[in-house]
């Protein structure tokens, strides 16, 4: 199960917050036990990008062996 403070890769774009499937951001709230989250995004600057509220659906556990990977935003 994804738990605060965890990170997550984006399953889906989510547009409204100019987020792409793929990017990496850090579960700071689980709502109803795990249905859905409200998850920060951050530049590698440490500028807060977005904080969404996510489905569980929308993201998944990023793994301690995948390849993070960054893209310029605007």
């Amino acid at each position: 199960m994804i738990a605060e403070l965890d990170r997550v890769i984006l399953s889906e774009d989510l547009p409204e917050h100019s987020l792409k499937a793929g990017d990496i951001g850090t579960v700071v709230l689980v709502h109803r036990k795990g249905e859905g989250y409200e998850v920060e995004f951050v530049a590698l600057n440490g500028e807060t990008l977005a904080v969404a509220t996510v489905f569980a659906s929308q993201v998944r556990p990023a793994e301690s062996r995948a390849i993070p990977h960054a893209r310029a935003v605007g």
